[in-house]
């Protein structure tokens, strides 16, 4: 069985609804569908519970009653029977209702998640109904019945396998099992949610609880691009990528994917595949365990990077040195991109400055600290093992007219990386796509 992931702009209207059920009962075989909050509507239930934490209840129920208006519009375009569009009716006025409960009492983080989740829950409900209408044997599986984080907020794989195939062989036979990405319950029962990766970690769960056989993130771009288009001329989708090269592109700048939401699928050796919604037939990325010899990939950029260095010459041979710098940061829960050592210094990149003063603060205690503001950080990805010679001096090839601050390169199989300032990104990539791609 596949897994079928639809982010919200795919199911952001009552057309785009009917073309994803389309897709899904294209083939005939039996999918696993999940399914995000319609585009715009998780915005609106934020707003909803920011009035409500300003105790501004009139605010709230204005923004109620205007998705309420958008919801029953959506209604008499996406159904045709009339006892339909009655019982989806009378679903969204208990939705409806429930939000507006939440004005009349004491609000906190744990009632604003139970908002937040109706999204999901309005979204599935609404395609099943219509999928029902068209006489496709479909099943909605709540996904707060299975999906469930432990005490550490992570994942339960073992507590979500076992309640997902319970669920799956009382509705054997079904032609679409639908659930809802993001939300989940967390270890005391409470609702909750996935936070990182949103409703691509829940397909990535799904996908290794069910053993599928393909796990698909549908979009409304065509897969992983080798370049950022919106800043480069001439780029092109990625077909293939390696697990570890996915995430890499992911957490350096590549929006389409959370870097962490396909760790299950890697652990259980199931492809993911990148897939747009607007060109089905379009080939899209494929990431697997898979890896193509002898070819850089991608480029990607993360901007707003700090680069901050302490030089000491107290740090020549002393032990623990790095251990006590490598604290200060973790006592401010500031995570570290890119570390570059010397023997008298350390450079650091991190790309949350909330707490810079108190750490540079904290850093003087033990040699002289200097910091870069605005710069950003080039990741080159692909096939870069040590041994492919000549692939880290391409790159740095590329680079030889724009100053770079830091290195990176050793750490990963997949990744060498170059700090340089934010005002030299354009003609960064566009160098590294010239030199790379466009030869």
């Amino acid at each position: 069985m596949k897994v079928m992931k639809f982010g919200g702009t795919s199911v952001g209207s009552p057309q785009r609804m009917k073309e994803v059920t389309a897709l899904v009962t294209k083939s005939g075989d039996p999918v696993f569908v999940v399914l995000s909050a319609m585009s715009g509507t998780t915005n609106s239930l934020v707003e909803i519970s920011d009035y409500l934490y300003k105790k501004n209840p009139d605010g709230a129920n204005e923004v109620i009653n205007r998705l309420e208006q958008k919801y029953d519009k959506h209604v008499e375009d996406l159904y045709a029977k009339e006892e339909t569009k009655a019982a989806t009716r009378e679903f969204l006025r208990s939705e409806f209702d429930y939000l507006r409960s939440f004005t009349k009492e004491l609000f906190t983080s744990f009632e604003e998640k139970s908002i937040v989740a109706q999204g999901e829950i309005i979204s599935t409900n609404m395609v099943v109904n219509y999928m029902k209408e068209q006489g496709i044997k479909a099943v909605l599986l709540n996904a707060l019945d299975f999906m469930r984080t432990d005490k550490n907020s992570e994942p339960d794989p073992v507590y979500i396998k076992e309640k997902l195939r319970a669920s799956l062989e009382e509705n054997e036979g079904a032609q679409v099992y639908i659930t809802q990405g993001f939300i989940c319950r967390n270890a005391y029962g409470e609702i909750d949610n996935l936070q990182r990766g949103g409703s691509d970690y829940t397909a990535s769960l799904i996908g290794a609880a069910i053993n599928a056989e393909e796990i698909q993130i549908w979009t409304d771009i065509d897969g992983m691009h080798n370049n950022d288009p919106r800043v480069v001329d001439k780029t092109e989708p990625v077909h293939q990528l390696h697990f570890e090269e996915a995430a890499e592109l992911a957490y350096f700048g590549a929006k389409i994917l959370h870097p962490t939401c396909v760790q299950p699928a890697k652990y259980a050796g199931i492809p993911v595949r990148l897939l747009n919604t607007m060109d089905p037939d379009a080939e899209g990325t494929t990431i697997s365990n898979a890896t193509e010899y002898g070819k850089i990939k991608a480029i990607a950029a993360k901007d707003n990077i700090t680069a901050i260095k302490i030089k000491s010459s107290r740090m020549l041979l002393a032990t623990g040195f790095l251990r006590k710098v490598f604290e200060i940061f973790e006592s401010y829960q500031t995570p570290i991109d890119m570390v570059c050592t010397s023997e008298v210094g350390v450079s650091m990149s991190i790309d949350n400055s909330a707490h810079l003063g108190e750490i540079v603060d904290e850093l003087k205690k033990y040699g002289t600290v200097t910091v870069d503001t605005n710069m950003c950080i080039i990741c080159v990805v692909g096939d870069l093992d040590w041994s492919n010679i000549g692939f880290e001096t391409l790159a740095l090839d590329a680079l030889k007219d724009i100053p770079v601050r830091m290195v990176s390169y050793g750490g990963s199989n997949y990744n060498i990386s170059f700090l340089i300032r934010e005002e030299d990104k354009k003609r960064a990539l566009q160098n590294l796509s010239n030199t790379i791609f466009n030869k």
